[in-house]
């Protein structure tokens, strides 16, 4: 891992009270790596503490995890990042053990899966808003995966620097994991431990506002990347309604020969040529859906392997 450039990333937005912990933990665990706090328009102490700790500022004004990130993976040039939240409840010390297995198996995004060793880690609402909305995504890109909302992340440059990142707050995460499992990029989840925050630390995650801005990231990106499933579901939807509207006027017709509920018999027709028009829209974005894949994979192969 030597002749590996690693930089350690980390968004932060008023960790005062812990980002001087998780700077001083890194810089002990992996002592040849830059250490990069990007401070999103803290109100506290959190850029005084972060350079006291050794570590390089910076400044994302736009507001958001997602911002800030993609501005880190822009502005930042290694060969493995290590991206972690600035709040001291991830488990610093396998750092070396999740670079390791990027290394030793050429991928290009290990994430660490969390394992809760305090009640207090997790608020239930979180708990199972990750449960949901990771099974969610299973569902749809048929990977089986742990965590997909954890913040505790190494990636490869070649992950970085071809990320098409559009998300702005905490959907972030919800993105990085769908483009490696639709990219079928390779990638693993590694156990680690999860901590409560400090005292006097707060999460700046809500339960619902947040969550439903996963669960709207989750559509959107089944859209773009699963159009011909996304648009079947409402190409079918609007074929089932159709054919409840309308067979009982075709019932009617063959037995008396004439149609006598015209506003039913519009609406079943209009339903009918909405499922036609929605299958067809999935196909032709299909098409379109994979384009943009293949342009994305050849952009993927410009960058060399982690460890070549």
């Amino acid at each position: 891992m030597a002749k590996e450039n690693v930089a350690v990333i980390i968004p932060c937005y008023n960790e005062g009270i812990a980002i001087a912990k998780v700077v001083d933990d890194f810089k002990q665990i992996i002592p040849e790596a830059k250490i990069y706090v990007y401070d999103n328009n803290s109100t506290d102490n959190t850029v005084e503490e972060a350079k006291k700790a050794g570590a390089i500022v910076r400044h994302e004004s736009y507001q958001g995890k997602g911002n800030v990130i993609r501005r880190m993976f822009a502005d930042i040039d290694a060969d493995v990042y290590v991206m972690s939240d600035g709040d001291e409840t991830y488990d610093i010390k396998r750092t070396p053990d999740l670079i390791k297995e990027l290394l030793d198996n050429n991928l290009d995004m290990v994430v660490g899966a969390r394992k809760e060793v305090d009640l207090a880690a997790y608020r239930v609402g979180h708990r199972w808003g990750n449960v949901v909305l990771t099974r969610l995504v299973q569902s749809f890109f048929h990977h089986k995966l742990v965590d997909m909302l954890s913040g505790f992340r190494v990636f490869s440059k070649r992950f970085v620097k071809t990320f098409p990142s559009q998300s702005w707050g905490f959907e972030i995460e919800t993105e990085l994991t769908v483009y490696a499992l639709s990219s079928r990029i390779p990638m693993k989840e590694i156990d680690t431990d999860y901590f409560a925050r400090p005292e006097g630390s707060v999460s700046k995650l809500s339960t619902y506002k947040d969550g439903l801005r996963i669960l709207l990231m989750i559509v959107t990106l089944v859209k773009e990347e699963r159009p011909l499933l996304f648009f079947s579901v409402f190409g079918l939807a609007f074929m089932l309604l159709s054919l409840i509207c309308g067979i009982p006027v075709i019932e009617n017709y063959l037995q008396t020969g004439l149609v006598p509920r015209m506003p039913t018999t519009i609406l079943a027709t209009g339903l009918m040529i909405c499922s036609v028009v929605s299958m067809l829209v999935g196909f032709v974005l299909d098409s379109v859906a994979k384009s943009r894949k293949e342009v994305r994979r050849m952009a993927y192969l410009q960058y060399n392997p982690v460890n070549e």
